[in-house]
C-alpha cells in the first residue's frame, strides 16, 4: 500500500505540473559528484514528462581552480567576487567549461540543451570605496528568446556570465541569476540544489508551527513564518542566504522555492513527487491547510479512515452516512490531497461531538491532529456551543492532554446515550466551552 500511495502522489503531481517551468540551479561540487550522471538522469525524466526546465550551473569553485592555475589573485567582499579585467577571461572560461559539462550529462540520456546569452548585465561599481570591476549584476533576462528554446523542446543552460548592450561581460551571481530567472520567466518552482545544505532544528531557533520532518528538518516556511524565523537568528546570517534569496524569489512571483542537499540521490524527485519531500521550502501560495470537506471528497476519506477502522479505533462509516453528514466536516489538505480529517456533529442539546479523527501517519509529526481539533473547537464556539464530547476506546491520553476531562454516560446527549454500544465501552470525555453568551 506504501507503493500504491506512493504512485497515487506522482500521479497527483504529475498532473499539477505538466507544462510547467522550473528552474534549477545546481552547485559545482555536485556537478563533480559521482552521482552527478543520477541527477542530470532525473532532471531528463523531469523535461520527458512535460515540465520545461531552466539550468543554472554554479562555477564558484571551478573559477577558483582556474584562477590559481594561472596564478591570479582574487579577493572576495560581502560574497561578491571582485572580477578584475585581467580575471574576467579565465572566469569566462571556467563558467563555459561547467556549462559544457551539463550539456554533456544531458546528452547522455538523450536531451537536448542549448547555452546562450540570454541574460543582460551591469557592472557593480564601486561600493564603499571598493571598485568590484567586472563583477556585475542581472539587468534583465530576454524571456522571449529564452521561451521559445524552452517551446522548442531544449534544455537552456544559463552560465554566471551576462553581457551589457555593448557586449563586455560581467561575472554574475549564479543565485541571484537564478532567482530573476524564475521571477522573469514566471516558473512555478526555483530550486538550490547544494553541495550539503541541510536546515536542522536543533541548529537554529524555530518558531512555534512550523513543520519539522522526521529527522529534525524543517520542511517548509511560510513568508510569514520565515520572517520570523530571520528574526529570531540573527546571529547566524551566514547560514541564511539561501533562504533571503528563497524570500526574494517568493516575493517576486515564484511559488516555490526548495533548498535541498542535491549530493542525495532522488531528492529532487523526492521533493517534486512527494508531499513530505526531502529539503526546505519556502512557499508564497497557500501549500496545506484545513477546509470543510467537499461531497466528491467522500471516497478519499473513507480510505483515509479504512485503516483505523480495522484496527478498531474508529467506527465504520459508509458512503451514504458521509453522504448526509459531509458538511460536519473538515479535512487537511497538502496540494489538494487529503491527509486527515474530522467532524463535528450537532446535538439540540446546544452540545457537540467530535468524531471521525484521523490523520495519516506520514503526517502525525506536523501536529496535524491538535490542528484539527483546534479548527472544530474554534467552529462549536463560534455556534455557541456548551460543550463538545468526544467517544473514545485508543486516544483518551492524547485527548486529556488537549484539555478534554473524563465523564460518564449522563454528560452526553440523550439521542447519543440510546445508541450508546456498551460492548466497545468507549471512553467519554467532554470539554467545557466558554462563549460570550454564558
Amino acid at each position: 500500500m506504501d507503493q500504491v500511495e506512493t504512485i497515487r502522489e506522482v500521479f497527483q503531481y504529475l498532473r499539477q505540473f505538466t507544462g510547467t517551468t522550473f528552474v534549477i540551479k545546481v552547485e559545482y561540487p555536485i556537478i563533480q559528484d559521482t552521482l552527478f550522471p543520477v541527477l542530470m538522469r532525473d532532471v531528463a525524466f523531469l523535461h520527458q514528462v512535460g515540465i520545461r526546465i531552466i539550468l543554472v550551473p554554479g562555477a564558484k569553485e571551478r573559477i577558483d581552480e582556474i584562477l590559481k592555475d594561472y596564478h591570479i589573485e582574487g579577493k572576495t567582499i560581502r560574497g561578491i567576487r571582485v572580477t578584475s579585467h585581467e580575471a574576467m577571461p579565465f572566469i569566462k572560461m571556467a563558467a563555459f567549461d561547467v556549462a559544457n559539462r551539463v550539456m554533456t550529462s544531458l546528452a547522455a540520456s538523450s536531451i537536448n540543451a542549448v547555452i546562450g546569452n540570454w541574460v543582460r548585465a551591469r557592472g557593480i561599481g564601486v561600493v564603499d570605496g571598493t571598485d568590484f570591476q567586472s563583477a556585475g549584476t542581472v539587468d534583465r533576462v530576454l524571456t522571449e528568446g529564452l521561451r521559445r528554446v524552452l517551446e522548442d523542446g531544449f534544455v537552456p543552460i544559463l552560465p554566471c556570465i551576462g553581457w551589457n548592450s555593448t557586449g563586455r561581460p560581467y561575472n554574475i551571481s549564479s543565485n541571484e541569476l537564478a532567482v530573476v530567472t524564475a521571477a522573469r520567466i514566471g516558473a512555478e518552482k526555483l530550486f538550490f540544489l547544494t553541495a550539503g545544505t541541510v536546515f536542522r532544528a536543533s541548529e537554529f531557533t524555530v518558531p512555534e508551527g512550523v513543520p519539522i520532518a522526521p529527522g529534525g528538518r524543517i520542511s517548509n516556511f511560510s513568508l510569514a513564518d520565515l520572517e520570523k524565523f530571520f528574526q529570531l537568528n540573527q546571529d547566524k546570517e551566514e547560514k541564511l542566504e539561501l533562504l533571503r534569496m528563497a524570500r526574494r524569489a517568493c516575493e517576486s512571483g515564484v511559488e516555490r522555492v526548495h533548498i535541498l542537499d542535491g549530493r542525495m540521490e532522488g531528492a529532487l524527485l523526492s521533493e517534486i513527487f512527494s508531499n513530505l519531500g526531502s529539503g526546505t521550502m519556502v512557499y508564497s501560495n497557500r501549500y496545506a491547510g484545513i477546509r470543510p470537506m467537499k461531497p466528491t471528497e467522500i471516497i478519499d476519506v473513507l480510505r483515509l479512515m479504512k485503516p483505523f477502522v480495522e484496527r478498531g479505533i474508529l467506527l465504520p462509516r459508509t458512503e451514504e452516512t458521509l453522504t448526509e453528514t459531509y458538511q460536519d466536516y473538515i479535512v487537511f489538505e497538502i496540494d489538494d490531497a487529503i491527509h486527515a480529517c474530522a467532524a463535528l456533529h450537532l446535538y439540540p442539546e446546544g452540545v457537540g461531538e467530535i468524531a471521525g479523527v484521523a490523520v495519516d501517519e506520514q503526517y502525525t509529526h506536523l501536529g496535524v491532529g491538535p490542528k484539527l481539533i483546534g479548527y472544530l473547537l474554534e467552529k462549536a464556539q463560534e455556534l455557541g456551543l456548551k460543550r463538545v464530547f468526544v467517544l473514545t476506546v485508543a486516544t483518551v491520553d492524547w485527548f486529556l492532554k488537549l484539555g478534554f476531562e473524563e465523564a460518564d454516560l449522563s454528560a452526553i446527549p440523550e439521542k447519543k446515550r440510546a445508541a450508546y454500544d456498551l460492548r466497545r465501552r468507549s471512553r467519554i470525555l467532554i470539554k467545557e466551552l466558554k462563549n460570550e453568551s454564558t
